[in-house]
């Protein structure tokens, strides 16, 4: 990743796909660095942040919710989108029970990046970079965050040689791209690439490479080489998920087992 030597990045997931500007009205006239922060505080509140935020919008407005004319960060009006994002939460969740709580300001930074790199992951300083000239809307911060975090988590639980082991960052790679919703149905008509059999499996395999030559001085034989030795474990390590979450749905679904199973785990 640009701006990031040696971290563990991300190809932009939608540089095959057309143009979808779907920011609002407000993000119009915000610089780069002030869209970058707010879709990304959206992006990480939970839904106790968001009520927070609600009734802390109504006791200084003299009602609910953010002040007329003045839409606050989780408001939607920079998409279409609303709610907490469910891969952010449990990825959130996870990294908090493993003892590696994410703080945004610490763990965080909008930057300008070379290329059509979206984010990348920075080891050396535990920092995820989010790209604030290539991302383009809230689905997109979503996605990046998520796959970033990825990252992170492996960073967390895992003695991860980033820096000079490539069938590692290989691994983080696919899991990135099996577990974010990278290879989603959506995604990949965007893409125009659907149909095929074993498709998923084909995409994170693609994307990983693709991943890996982003940020990465290797040859394609290289890196499709350590992808192909560490596919079959590193693709079914679906952790913490605990299954492949193909769209929000099973995303949700999952972040209520990790949860129960956490629960279950405390009682015994």
């Amino acid at each position: 990743m640009a701006g990031a030597p040696g971290a563990a990045g991300q190809a932009s997931p939608e540089q095959l796909a057309p143009e979808q500007p779907q920011q609002g009205f407000l993000a119009r006239f915000l610089a780069d660095d002030q869209k970058c922060q707010l879709m990304l505080l959206k992006t990480l509140q939970t839904s106790r942040s968001r009520r927070e935020a609600g009734a802390a919008g109504g006791a200084e407005s003299g009602g609910s919710g953010s002040a007329p004319g003045r839409p606050g960060p989780g408001s939607g009006q920079l998409s279409g989108e609303t709610g907490p994002d469910p891969y952010v939460k449990l990825l959130l969740d996870a990294m908090k029970r493993s003892g590696c709580a994410v703080n945004r300001e610490r763990h965080f930074s909008c930057e300008d990046c070379n290329g059509n790199v979206s984010g990348g992951f920075d080891a050396s300083v535990s920092q995820i970079v989010l790209c604030q000239n290539n991302i383009r809307n809230q689905a997109h911060m979503n996605r990046v965050v998520t796959h970033e975090l990825i990252h992170t988590f492996d960073h967390c639980r895992a003695h991860v040689d980033w820096f000079t082991n490539v069938r590692h960052l290989a691994c983080s790679e696919i899991r990135a791209a099996n577990l974010s919703g990278d290879c989603s149905l959506v995604n990949e008509i965007f893409r125009l690439r659907f149909g095929l059999k074993q498709h998923h499996q084909t995409c994170v395999r693609d994307r990983a490479i693709l991943s890996i030559l982003a940020v990465r001085n290797v040859s394609k034989e290289v890196a499709e080489k350590a992808v192909d030795e560490v596919f079959e474990s590193c693709f079914n390590d679906h952790e913490p998920f605990g299954r492949i979450p193909h769209n929000k749905t099973y995303a949700k679904y999952a972040h209520r087992d990790f949860q129960n199973r956490h629960r279950y785990y405390s009682n015994i």
